[in-house]
């Protein structure tokens, strides 16, 4: 059990201040599930699925664990008003929105009793989500896979800046594998941390095990944030970036950029297992994580580290 507890743990019930990101083709229910049974919260990420797929989760998911867990909802998804009609159905217990305006949808959850929690990359944004009634704020550094924001703050930067700017408690996200680096995140004010790339090397993640492998073997400088056109997302160098790469740097049209996306890209790489023309969403932070292990010893390994920095933070 965590030795302190914070308004984190108290706002989810949990025992420890770690959430599981919802990444798409790599977080259902088995993953958040194994991740909430470990004491943490585990998210199922609903942007790769289909509004029956989603209910499907979410009733496995509470099959599997008796503990809270949550679902992402990226704003921007077609079918959000039916996502959000299962979560409220379902009973949800929290919410985490991204990309997209939390005063769309944060009153209708929270009517339902759902704890709400917006993904920002700016304190401008963090501002907006606390005064849409968020119960907390995901302060995402651009070190961060998947969609991030344009301005290119980095976690060190953006996690000081939006605890000044709010008083709900903040999440940081963007860079953070290990139990030093979550407690250098919470030295900068935040009282949780989220990681995704840690968890998608994992057992549990449904992400295929081609990109659970590329992931362990990937290397420094090998993702790089692409797309700034449409939504920016950081990707791991392979065939398919090197042709949104070339595409950009010949100056072709939000249209073309769009179609290049247009064809399964994110299963393709992350859930078929192509490495050559799907897309690859990572972090940075890729380049610290060496194996796949269960989701259960990952929450254990980063409390323990985190432990250990906190009794000797400067060995």
């Amino acid at each position: 059990m965590p030795s302190f507890t914070n308004r984190i743990t108290h706002l989810f019930g949990i025992d420890y201040p770690i959430i599981q990101a919802g990444m798409v083709w790599a977080s259902g229910w088995r993953l958040a599930g194994a991740v909430s049974n470990a004491g943490a919260l585990g998210l199922i990420g609903s942007g790769s699925m289909r509004p029956e797929v989603l209910k499907e989760h979410i009733q496995k998911c509470r099959a599997a664990t008796s503990k809270p867990f949550g679902v992402n909802v990226p704003l921007l998804y077609p079918d959000i008003d039916q996502h959000i009609k299962i979560i409220v159905d379902e009973q949800v217990p929290v919410v985490f929105t991204s990309a997209g305006n939390p005063a769309t949808w944060t009153a209708v959850l929270k009517q339902a009793g759902i704890k709400v929690v917006h993904v920002v990359s700016s304190s401008k944004f963090a501002l907006k989500a606390q005064q849409a009634g968020c119960d907390a704020v995901v302060a995402e550094g651009f070190e961060a896979g998947g969609h991030n924001g344009r301005e290119e703050t980095t976690t060190l930067v953006l996690v000081p800046a939006v605890c000044s700017a709010v008083t709900i408690p903040v999440i940081a996200a963007g860079g953070i594998a290990t139990g030093r680096q979550m407690l250098a995140a919470m030295v900068l004010g935040a009282e949780g941390i989220q990681a995704g790339s840690r968890f998608v090397a994992s057992n549990e993640a449904s992400a295929h095990d081609n990109f659970k492998q590329a992931v362990i073997h990937s290397v420094e400088g090998g993702t790089q944030l692409s797309l700034k056109q449409l939504t920016p997302v950081r990707l791991m160098k392979n065939k398919f970036f090197d042709e949104v790469q070339q595409a950009e740097l010949n100056g072709v049209s939000v249209d073309i950029l769009q179609k290049l996306l247009g064809k399964g890209r994110a299963k393709k790489g992350m859930f078929e297992g192509d490495l050559e023309n799907g897309e690859l969403e990572i972090g940075q932070v890729s380049a610290l994580i060496k194996s796949v292990q269960p989701a259960a010893d990952i929450v254990n390994e980063l409390w323990s580290e985190f432990e250990l920095a906190l009794r000797h933070p400067l060995k």
